[in-house]
């Protein structure tokens, strides 16, 4: 078997890198955090002329028609770079609409997503209920949608969300209609907006009842969001190294200090970890579709916890700089624990592994 990138997969790699890097700096992310919209639509289109709005569109709707191989890679450069880009929250939707969009609304919105010409976000948390992809107090009472979903990211930027409601269905919202309404919530991480939004009387087209392949677009999603905090956890981890080298204490570099080294190394453990993980379970989507779910959870527990780990450790290396204002590792410290909590949190998809296990 061949566990390394094939040569589209390193020319994807290598491109975002470069792309992110330059259009991300430290200045533009913290910038950025503190605006309210939270992106550009210059680099909006940069992003959509790079076709990754369209990576998981089937090629007759004018996408890429690539695998969850490929959005890991390009997740996990976005977490590296910590780009504020509502371009997670869009590929998340256009997955369930992929999965499960009757003809008519493929045909309406696949091309339109995948040029980037509109941007979707999915709404699944209750004002009143936890985390379930299975189950919601949405009501839809002929065409009309009735509720309050909390946590919506990038709601505000969004021309339609997919709305989860009970027993397993899902219902495509415009939010231009006149019982949509969007609210700015305080997130703990600035660099991806959050909003609440209100449905009161909205008209919702329910997409079509196909648990499986619903299944499947989660459990990409979840995926998606592990390699994410892997690009936030190998970035932290080589801020915590660069200044073990440079800080001295004692006229030695901090890092020679096992007490210091030893935590890096155990950072690097759980870095690629992580990243093992995530790629098997990008891989399983594409290949192996009967271990998807389980690879999947598998991945998100072990890179929500340590996406936060290690970002807690670099903070700790880094010392009283670490926790000012000033530094930017608080930023890299907020979008892993956001990440952590989204789409379930590691005990939840810790849980799933055992009951699919059969433990």
């Amino acid at each position: 078997m061949n566990f390394d990138f094939t040569d589209d997969q390193r020319a994807i790699k290598r491109t975002a890198r470069d792309f992110l890097s330059a259009r991300y700096p430290a200045a533009t992310v913290r910038a950025l955090a503190e605006d309210d919209r939270g992106f550009t639509d210059s680099q909006w289109q940069e992003i959509a002329g790079l076709g990754w709005t369209g990576l998981v569109v089937p090629e007759e709707f004018g996408g890429l028609g690539l695998g969850a191989v490929e959005l890991v890679v390009i997740c996990e450069e976005l977490g590296y770079a910590l780009a504020p880009t509502p371009f997670f929250s869009s590929v998340a939707a256009t997955l369930l609409l992929v999965a499960a969009g009757t003809a008519e609304q493929r045909g309406r919105w696949l091309e339109r997503l995948a040029s980037g010409e509109v941007r979707g976000t999915i709404a699944l948390w209750d004002e009143h209920a936890g985390w379930s992809p299975d189950h919601s107090e949405v009501e839809a009472s002929g065409g009309a949608l009735s509720a309050t979903k909390i946590a919506v990211p990038d709601a505000a930027a969004a021309d339609l969300l997919v709305v989860a409601g009970a027993d397993g269905r899902h219902y495509l919202v415009e939010t231009d209609d006149p019982g949509v309404e969007v609210v700015s919530e305080l997130a703990l991480d600035p660099t991806r907006k959050l909003y609440a939004v209100t449905f009161d009387g909205a008209v919702a087209e329910p997409l079509a009842l196909e648990p499986a392949a619903i299944g499947h677009a989660y459990h990409t999603i979840v995926t998606a969001l592990a390699a994410e905090s892997v690009g936030v956890a190998q970035r932290a981890m080589e801020m915590a190294v660069a200044y073990a080298k440079e800080r001295k204490q004692f006229d030695r570099p901090i890092g020679a200090y096992q007490a210091v080294s030893h935590r890096c190394a155990q950072m690097l453990l759980e870095v690629e970890g992580a990243r093992s993980l995530a790629y098997w379970a990008g891989w399983a989507l594409d290949h192996e579709p009967d271990a998807a779910a389980r690879a999947a959870s598998m991945a998100k527990a072990y890179a929500s916890d340590a996406g936060f780990r290690v970002t807690a450790s670099s903070l700790q290396v880094h010392g009283g700089i670490g926790f000012t204002w000033e530094h930017d590792l608080h930023f890299f410290l907020k979008r892993a624990t956001a990440n952590a909590h989204a789409f379930g949190d590691a005990r939840w998809h810790r849980e799933r592994v055992a009951e699919l296990s059969g433990v």
